[in-house]
């Protein structure tokens, strides 16, 4: 595990810690529910060691950096021993931060999610929207035998009522499966767009049809709070060698980009980006792409003037 103490020159960005912050970074480092290559544990630091490039850096879009709002929490101090404990220990450290900062959390496997989604719905008192970047469509109702893990969130969270099925969207999803798994947000009321559909479509313009299909969904439905789960593994392995099952034919960073300053002004509670495994990475390609993706979502924040305490 890691404390700040541990990250005083590591932190993201290398931001100062102050707890008064309204932004936030913590690094969930677990990897106990990978079906194929471990190392996502490592993924924080790494995330955080490839910010650093952007630590004096004005976002070319935004026009602005978050450094002035934003602290780095450590990582969570978590046991190594099972996924129910890892999730129980995570509850009390979750619920204290999201009450206090908006929060980006660094992965760490896809696990991670469903007990960040539990303590949003229990916070916020009603479900979320959820953006979700993927290969994979996490919607397995076990995993290899296990009852959850980093392939079942999906289907866990709307079962137990932490997302709105409507306002649910899927991006880049490829990977093999059934097809009851990779149909079954569509089924339940959600939209999916899969990696072949986003071939050769890259500039807000070519993609204006898909954010206008989310920003639609979400004003039929009040516009509701939305969450946004990033798992690196949405891009093509080219851009994203470093995670534990790379999936071919994926997105590019240009298009993850372009998606993220698109829909920048969407009411968003928080996001996590996951999946990150340094020791299959090349170049630091993947972490770099990682840090950059928080980092436009921070700044997006900053830019459409959303700086105040969390209520």
């Amino acid at each position: 595990m890691s404390s700040f103490a541990f990250l005083s020159n590591n932190a993201f960005l290398k931001v100062p810690q102050d707890t008064a912050c309204p932004y936030a970074v913590a690094g969930v480092a677990w990897d106990g529910a990978v079906t194929n290559r471990p190392g996502a544990r490592f993924g924080p630091r790494a995330v955080r060691e490839a910010s650093h490039m952007l630590c004096d850096g004005i976002h070319p879009h935004f026009d602005t950096s978050p450094v002035q709002w934003l602290t780095d929490l450590g990582d969570l101090p978590l046991p190594n021993t099972s996924l129910e404990g890892m999730r129980a220990a995570m509850a009390p450290h979750v619920d204290r931060m999201i009450r206090a900062h908006h929060m980006a959390w660094i992965g760490g496997d896809h696990s991670i999610t469903l007990p960040l989604l539990r303590a949003y719905r229990a916070w916020l008192g009603r479900p979320l929207a959820v953006i979700h970047f993927d290969a994979h469509c996490d919607t397995w109702e076990d995993h290899f035998g296990e009852p959850s893990g980093h392939g079942t969130w999906v289907y866990e969270a709307m079962q137990e009522g932490l997302v709105i099925p409507a306002c649910f969207t899927q991006i880049g999803i490829r990977s093999a499966g059934v097809r009851e798994a990779r149909d079954y947000v569509r089924k339940q009321g959600g939209q999916i767009f899969d990696a072949r559909r986003l071939r050769g479509l890259e500039s807000p313009a070519q993609l204006a049809p898909m954010t206008d299909a989310i920003r639609e969904r979400l004003a039929a439905h009040g516009h509701p709070p939305l969450y946004l789960s990033l798992d690196i593994d949405c891009l093509d392995p080219a851009f994203a060698p470093g995670t534990g099952t790379p999936e071919p034919g994926g997105m590019t960073t240009n298009q993850v980009l372009s998606l993220l300053e698109e829909l920048a002004d969407l009411d968003f509670v928080g996001m996590d980006c996951v999946e990150v495994a340094p020791p299959y990475d090349h170049a630091e390609l993947t972490s770099q792409a990682a840090a950059s993706f928080v980092w436009t979502y921070l700044c997006g924040r900053i830019a459409h003037g959303h700086v105040a305490q969390p209520a």
